[in-house]
């Protein structure tokens, strides 16, 4: 599979080929997270190039991970870079969704719209969940999957997720939590100015809907999907619908 050299060491990314001409997805997963934190159905999107991307330090990429939002905006603009990526639609979860804010804001013209899933203009994380990283992991991890999922959500997946947080491991997780913890672009989302599409669910209790309803009055040129019933992973829930949103939104190419 393919790697990408950046300012940070080897991105690992994987690529689905699309039709010359036909539009690029660029998915940027979350905190802990890896391209697999992405369902099939939209990894595999027919009709477009897609690069699912392991941010620095997660799944196969090598390096270290970041603690700023900004240096993983670097890091994603190097893999644009080094990817021969001049523009695109940014997709992102969570964590991923404010690099695609802070990329759309400070590097504009590589973004062609944002898909935020699942996100918000600020994330602060409790002191617990920052002071238990390091002194209580499996404490940590358990917490984050009790509230990442819907309670019906399919128990063999979210046991998927709390292994997959395992493997990220303690010091990739602070990081990112620090990263979210430093993010917050409240007083600026509404200059972003690309079409955006919004998609949050109605039971997502660590990025409750009111921030995904907050980013869609701020943008201009933004668009709500709420996914009734589905929690804070949304996209791999409620995969169908998570896609039929971005068929159906008005994004460059589609």
């Amino acid at each position: 599979m393919p790697h990408v050299d950046t300012s940070r060491g080897e991105m690992f990314y994987a690529k689905k080929r699309g039709p010359a001409g036909g539009p690029k997805l660029v998915l940027v997963h979350g905190a802990g997270g890896s391209h697999l934190h992405w369902p099939a159905q939209l990894r595999r999107l027919s009709g477009a190039t897609v690069y699912s991307l392991d941010l620095p330090g997660h799944g196969r990429s090598r390096e270290r991970g970041c603690e700023t939002i900004e240096a993983y905006v670097a890091a994603l603009v190097a893999f644009l870079d080094g990817a021969d990526v001049d523009s695109a639609v940014i997709v992102g979860h969570s964590m991923g969704g404010a690099i695609a804010q802070k990329l759309a804001l400070t590097r504009p013209e590589r973004v062609l719209a944002l898909v935020l899933v699942g996100t918000g203009a600020r994330l602060r994380v409790a002191p617990a969940i920052l002071e238990g990283v390091k002194d209580d992991f499996e404490r940590v991890v358990d917490l984050i999957t009790r509230y990442a999922w819907s309670s019906d959500a399919d128990p063999e997946m979210k046991e998927l997720g709390r292994e997959a947080l395992r493997e990220a491991g303690p010091d990739v997780l602070l990081g990112d939590f620090l990263a979210c913890d430093r993010f917050d672009v409240m007083d600026r989302v509404s200059e972003i100015e690309v079409p955006t599409l919004v998609i949050g669910g109605t039971r997502d209790e660590l990025t409750p809907l009111k921030y995904s309803r907050f980013l869609a009055e701020q943008i201009a040129n933004a668009q709500l999907t709420a996914v009734e019933g589905a929690g804070h992973m949304v996209m791999l829930e409620r995969p169908e619908e998570t896609v039929d949103a971005i068929r159906e939104f008005d994004l460059p190419g589609l």
